[in-house]
This record gives structure tokens, sequence and C-alpha cells, in this order.
């Protein structure tokens, strides 16, 4: 949940009960198959977007083709029938991601890691690069559940909620709460739990606000992993990517401040609190503030010395510390 400008974010090939068949909800039946046909179209539609500045054209051809056939994986060397009316759906898909509305918002669903998620506008997206820094969470929930441990995770601007789910799905046994000061998001996290089958004994979902000293007070001294991927933009910063400026809620934008660090502040005086002893704290971030997060941890004096961690482009992403 990256909230740098770009990274409109892979949706991922997961299940399609989120997306809408627009084929299919026409009645439209298959006539036959004709590789040319598909191959030319996606082409055409990659290079439209591609024209249209999109940053990756033929994933997104290839996800709205998906979107339009009905199929929940398109492999061209193994291509459907094309029904009639293949090329009009497409291009009514095209139109719309040619205008920059998020392929997440068209195709109807999210993938992050291995769950795919529905979308809910006026939610912030889920985001690619948020992934590594939801392994950090996953990773330390197995180790202590390998100790025979029950962890237990809070995940503070929870937002859509899918590193919650994450930990809770990809380590059982685990308990994991989410928290977040918008009712709107906490009821999207709480919709995808409930479509997941991921019960609340292992996921919940808490309206909150971060910067209350009460949140959460019966925690305080007993939360092994505290995890953030708070609003980090410096308000007088304008994002550049119309998928983010356009399409992403301001509140899940904008940290305060001139840094963009006022209400990770909040989350780091927070984790502090909640955190036991030898506690994990994981906190997302932009490129550009790896220095600043780390001197605002440090400053504390209750985390062991912090250090910054890349995502799989190599760019500062998130900061680790443990809780002295």
């Amino acid at each position: 949940m990256c909230r740098c400008p770009g990274h409109p974010g892979n949706p991922g090939r997961g299940n399609r009960a989120w997306g809408r068949d627009p084929l299919a909800a026409r009645g439209v039946g298959l006539t036959g198959r004709d590789d040319a046909r598909l191959r030319g179209a996606i082409a055409a539609a990659a290079q439209r977007l591609a024209v249209a500045g999109v940053p990756s054209p033929h994933v997104d051809a290839l996800a709205l083709a998906e979107h339009a056939l009905g199929v929940p994986q398109l492999i061209l060397a193994v291509p459907p029938a094309i029904p009639a009316g293949f090329e009009v759906a497409l291009d009514a898909l095209v139109r719309r991601r040619e205008a920059r509305e998020p392929l997440q918002h068209i195709i109807g669903f999210a993938a992050f890691r291995h769950l795919t998620v529905p979308v809910v506008r006026g939610v912030f997206l889920p985001r690619p690069e948020t992934e590594v820094v939801a392994e950090q969470a996953v990773d330390e929930a197995r180790r202590l559940t390998g100790a025979g441990r029950e962890p237990l995770v809070v995940d503070l601007c929870t937002g859509s909620g899918v590193i919650v789910l994450s930990v809770a799905t990809e380590v059982p046994g685990s308990r994991v709460i989410g928290i977040d000061m918008d009712p709107t998001a906490v009821a999207a996290a709480r919709g995808s739990a409930v479509a997941l089958e991921v019960g609340a004994a292992a996921a919940r979902f808490e309206v909150g606000d971060v910067s209350d000293p009460t949140l959460l007070a019966d925690l305080a001294g007993a939360v092994d992993v505290v995890i953030s991927n708070p609003p980090y933009i410096p308000d007088d910063a304008i994002p550049l990517e119309p998928e983010v400026a356009d399409h992403d809620p301001p509140r899940a934008l904008f940290g305060g401040g001139a840094d963009g660090l006022d209400l990770p502040r909040h989350v780091v005086t927070a984790a502090a609190r909640l955190l036991r002893p030898g506690g994990l704290f994981v906190m997302e971030h932009a490129d550009v503030q790896g220095a600043s997060v780390r001197e605002l941890l440090d400053r504390t004096g209750a985390f062991e010395p912090a250090t910054t961690h890349h995502d799989l482009t190599g760019r500062d992403r998130f900061v680790l510390a443990r809780r002295r």
C-alpha cells in the first residue's frame, strides 16, 4: 500500500469471483478459437495503454482481456474460444484504463501475496511493494508458532486489511488485529475476511485512532508484532500518478506535516506502548524517508537500533526495530 506516486499494482491471477464477466452478462456465446485475433487484440490494447502512460501496459492488457473473456488465467499458448463481441467488451475496459482508472477497480479485485480480495472504492488499494513489508510479520509470527507460542500481531492503519489477512491465513494459530480510523476501510476489511472465511478469532478489525493513548490499552506490553503502512506523503506533495491522485482517498495518502511523518510518529508511539520486550516493529515509508524514520525510532529510546530495508525494486521501503 505504497503512498508514493505510481505503482498501480499488478492484480495477479487470482479468483475471478470478484470480477464481472461482461460478455457472459450479455449472454454472448463462444464461437470458436482465433489465436491471431486474440493476440492482435491484446497487442493493440497494450499499445493504447502504453501511449496513455500506463506503467505496465502488457500486463494490464492481458488482465483486461481475461476479464472480458471471463477466464481466471489467459494462457496464450492455449487460448480459449473467442466470443463474438469480445473486441467491443475489451475496448470498453481499455478506455477506462486509458483514463487511468486503477486496474483493480475495473476488474473488481486485487491480489496481495496469496490472497485475492474484493476492492471497495474509497479504500486504499493494496500495492505489491507492501508484500515484502507484510512478509516480516508473517515470518515473525511463523517463528513464534514454531516455538509453541500464539503470536499476537497488531496492524495499525490497516486500510483494506490485507496485511492482517495475510498473517491470519499464512500462519494458522496466530491472532491478528487491524485498526483503522476509517469506518469504510474497516467494513471493507471485514467483508474480505468473510469472503476468505477468516474467522474473528484469527483476525478482527476495529475502528480506532492511532493517536489515542488508550487504543488497545488492554494489550499494552503484550503484542509480539506491530506492523503498519500508514499514510506518509507530505502535505504539500502531489502524487504524480492519476491512479493515486484521482482514486485513492487523501486520508490514506497524506501523513501530515512538511515531512509526511506526523501520523507515523503516532504509530511509533503506539508501537512502543503495545510491544512486549523483544517484540518486532515494522513500518512502511517512502523511499526518501529511511533516515528520518530511523532517527524517529532511535530518539524514542524504546527500540534497539532501527534498520532500513528495501523492496523488490531496491528502494528503501520499511523500517525494522525490536522493542528494548
